[in-house]
């Protein structure tokens, strides 16, 4: 529940302080004082977002602090998922600079607002006045319902079978999908990899290739300058191997005579024996070269191959037509097994929906016994204020799996005997539907461990004894929530734990909004003037004094 609240510089108000009391407690004052201006700030405790166009003074920052008490409430959990210090007290603080930059921090460490909402939604139930006309959407009847039938487990195994049949779903449309695409590609890239095969890149050396036939091409040419080298070296008259021999004679018969003669004769030596080997290579190279146009057509055509795939797959190399022979292969591959892939997720699928059928069933059934049951209860609360013929009919009717159920709820409502029950939107008046979404509050309160409950002018077309009735009915809820009423009528001001006064302060230049807790006979002249105006007379004050007494024991 709400220990303590701190508004700066939002909207009108400049620096409001309230302490509400763990009870109920009645905010009153006039129209335009502010009083759902302080719902707006609250909101900023819940995650909505603001900006610089709720500060009162734009060169200043916006603050908004509530101090909660949750030690009674199992909300350890949700700190732990969202990263957050836990205290069994928790202050949330929001701040909006005159920049537009907005920060959000529990318990003095920074967080986001999908963390603010996620605890927010567990500490406050605000209801607004917008939110009696939600009652008409088919979505809010069902978390109503659910609320009202207590099966959070229930629910949970639903929503994550739901997750599991959506997940095997999705992944079926994938594999559809990627099976109905890869046919269409399926021939081409068959076509592309039989070509790159039949190329036999394995077993091809382009530099090779290339190589030898530079070599063919020029066979004739090689063989006629070998021919001239190998008659230089020994067949001329002046044959270089066979000075060199006679050379190598003379020097070895003089080597013994120095060093130096023994160092150059082994020189000689080795270069008699390389000049040799280099001849033995040249008739070597020259017995092999031939000039062969058949084999250098079979090169061309190896060639020209690789050549023709390389521009085709835009690539350098073959090593890059063999990577991506590869990969052709192995998509092919992957589009043959899909086959395969989408029989198992249609059974991981048929599985799925199997659960989801069996849980959702469950749900379905628990749903249709509480809305029975929902229905007569709505119909008990809404005599008791005043709808003495109104009845409520809830249907659940069957649906498609969505992620709420495998079904919608519709709920109907005549207000008058003899009329059958139509929809909310069309027959419900403004007074029908407040008073339809207060029995709502009302019988799903308990059934929820929730700290704090605000409902702002949730008396809107009520009056008279029914005020009363309701009142009660909120001081009911007080026994085991804290509850906060924004209201324009007497009888709720009387009703009340703790009476708050929300007036417009003109004293300065700017006129700002306050709040003050009113006891004893400050709050019966504030009851009085409810009832009988700014000037009211003693049957007024009395009748202020009347409502008072008529009420139980509240703090002053």
């Amino acid at each position: 529940m709400i220990k303590s609240l701190q508004i700066k510089n939002y909207a009108l108000i400049q620096d409001l302080e309230m302490a509400p009391s763990p009870q109920l407690n009645i905010i009153t004052g006039e129209t335009g004082a502010g009083k759902s201006i302080m719902l707006g700030a609250v909101g900023l405790l819940l995650g909505k977002r603001a900006d610089t166009k709720v500060l009162l003074n734009e060169n200043q920052k916006c603050i908004v602090e509530g101090v909660f008490d949750i030690s009674a409430y199992s909300l350890k959990r949700i700190f732990e998922e969202e990263d957050l210090d836990y205290d069994l007290e928790c202050v949330i603080r929001r701040e909006i600079s005159p920049s537009g930059k907005s920060r959000a921090f529990v318990n003095d460490t920074p967080t986001n607002l999908s963390a603010l909402k996620a605890i927010g939604e567990k500490l406050m139930d605000v209801h607004s006045q917008h939110e009696s006309l939600q009652l008409g959407n088919n979505q809010y009847q069902l978390d109503a319902l659910d609320a009202f039938a207590a099966h959070p487990e229930l629910l949970g195994s639903y929503q994550t079978a739901f997750s599991s049949y959506s997940v095997a779903k999705n992944q079926l449309t994938k594999l559809e999908s990627l099976a109905a695409q890869s046919a269409e590609d399926a021939d081409y890239k068959q076509f592309l990899l039989t070509e790159l095969v039949e190329a036999d890149l394995d077993n091809l050396n382009q530099e090779s290739l290339e190589n030898e036939l530079e070599v063919l091409e020029n066979a004739e040419d090689i063989k006629l300058k070998l021919s001239q080298v190998i008659n230089l070296l020994d067949d001329s008259e002046v044959a270089i191997l066979q000075q060199l021999k006679e050379s190598k004679s003379l020097l070895f018969a003089i080597s013994k005579f120095s060093k130096e003669l023994e160092d150059i004769s082994e020189r000689v030596e080795s270069v008699s024996i390389e000049l040799a080997d280099v001849f033995n290579e040249l008739q070597h190279v020259q017995e092999m070269v031939e000039h062969d146009p058949e084999k250098i057509q079979v090169l061309k055509d190896q060639l020209d191959l690789l050549y023709r795939l390389q521009k085709k797959h835009s690539v350098l190399t073959v090593e890059e037509l063999i990577k991506l022979r590869d990969e052709l292969d192995e998509s092919i591959n992957k589009v043959a097994n899909l086959d395969n892939d989408i029989a198992k997720a249609k059974k991981d699928l048929e599985l799925a929906k199997k659960e989801l059928q069996n849980v959702g069933k469950k749900l379905t059934e628990s749903r249709r016994l509480s809305a029975l049951n929902f229905a007569d209860e709505i119909e008990k609360i809404i005599h008791r204020l005043g709808i003495e013929n109104g009845t409520v009919d809830l249907k659940v009717r069957e649906s498609e799996p969505n992620p709420n159920g495998l079904d919608t709820i519709e709920m109907r409502f005549s207000a008058n005997k003899g009329i059958r029950p139509q929809e909310l939107k069309e027959v419900a008046s403004g007074g029908e539907f407040s008073r339809l979404i207060f029995a709502v509050k009302y019988l799903i309160a308990d059934k929820t461990a929730m700290p704090t409950i605000i409902f702002d002018e949730i008396d809107t077309g009520v009056s008279g004894e029914v005020a009363l009735q309701m009142i009660r009915m909120m001081q009911q809820m007080a026994k085991n929530h804290q509850v906060i009423s924004i209201s324009h009528l007497p009888q709720f001001a009387a009703g009340g734990d703790a009476h708050y006064y929300v007036y417009k302060d003109h004293t300065s230049d700017r006129s700002v909004s306050r709040i003050k807790r009113l006891a004893n006979e400050d709050r019966i002249a504030e009851i009085a003037k409810m009832i009988g105006g700014e000037n009211p007379g003693a049957s007024a004050v009395e009748s202020a004094k009347e409502l008072l007494q008529m009420t139980p024991e509240r703090e002053n």
